[in-house]
């Protein structure tokens, strides 16, 4: 019996240290050092930790350690706090007139089926249209579709937007970057003005995470310090909900798919995505609803948002 219990003591020691170091990375992974942009990564692949919870309790059940397989508890316990609320039903805010519909699509620059895309799009029936990448030989033939559904339209560099009520004042909205990759304007909507944002922010990769950081940081000043009261920002942020630099990322404003939607709301890749970098975000708004859309074509999933404001 001694020896035995010698020889289990070890196994649950070791399972009990990998059940700690997993619920810190769970929810303390914005405290672990950047080092050479490795935070980025870490903080996108979070949600996917808790896979390691059942891995690790079979494991230890083959490897006769009862002890060690309750450990996973712990980190199990962690998990469902954190995400557990993704999945929580939330309440739609009630909006004489349906609200304001917005769908936010990363069209792909090398996209194949760009009329297939904005056949998509227009298959959402929102009141205005947010896409990123609109550029190469995606533009044209989603102009031209675009443009025959919707009488406004605005377009500043590679991005565009297109509005079923009047838009004005269309002018850059800097991302930090040395091409115009944003665009701010004003839309005289049924329930009264509201200044929208098309933006899509630097890339990131692995390691390389400083722009996309600067980016965020620079349209943060300016969507804080936007006079406006009643504000709709969407587009591709390349910024997971997880990332250390999004929870403190213009305050005051509310992201639609984790007020409306239902579930992680992952955008990327599109054929299986594990990362949400696509947001609609609001001020002075009650959101209604939010989902994710496929659409083909783009390697980013569409975001769909109806906001009463």
């Amino acid at each position: 019996m001694i020896g035995t219990g010698g020889r289990t003591a070890p196994k649950a020691i070791v399972f009990a240290t990998a059940a700690a170091v997993l619920t810190f990375a769970l929810l303390g992974h914005e405290w672990i050092p950047d080092i050479a942009g490795s935070g980025a990564v870490l903080d996108a692949a979070v949600p996917w930790l808790g896979l390691l919870v059942p891995v690790l309790a079979v494991t230890a059940v083959l490897l006769r350690s009862p002890a060690g397989a309750v450990t996973m508890l712990v980190p199990l316990l962690a998990w469902a706090y954190v995400f557990g609320a993704w999945w929580a039903p939330r309440p739609a805010a009630a909006t004489p007139g349906g609200g304001l519909t917005v769908v936010s699509q990363n069209l792909f620059a090398a996209n194949g089926s760009p009329v297939a895309t904005a056949r998509a799009l227009l298959s959402a029936d929102a009141d205005v249209v947010a896409v990123q990448e609109f550029a190469g030989s995606n533009r044209a033939p989603v102009q031209r579709i675009l443009d025959d559904a919707y009488p406004y339209r605005e377009q500043l560099g590679t991005v565009a937007l297109w509005s079923r009520y009047p838009t004005s004042d269309a002018e850059p909205a800097d991302v930090g970057i040395g091409w115009t990759r944003g665009l701010r304007t004003r839309i005289a909507a049924p329930g009264g003005d509201v200044v929208a944002y098309v933006v899509h922010l630097p890339s990131i990769r692995p390691g390389e995470s400083a722009g996309r950081d600067h980016g965020l940081a620079v349209l943060s000043r300016q969507l804080t310090g936007e006079p406006a009261e009643r504000v709709l920002v969407a587009g591709d942020f390349n910024t997971a909900t997880t990332d250390r630099n999004w929870s403190g990322f213009a305050p005051g404003y509310r992201d639609a798919l984790s007020a409306g939607g239902s579930g992680p709301g992952f955008t990327w890749p599109s054929s299986f995505p594990l990362v949400r970098l696509d947001h609609v975000l609001v001020r002075g708004g009650a959101v209604d609803s939010a989902s994710v859309l496929r659409t083909p074509g783009p390697d980013h999933r569409a975001v769909r948002a109806t906001i009463g404001f």
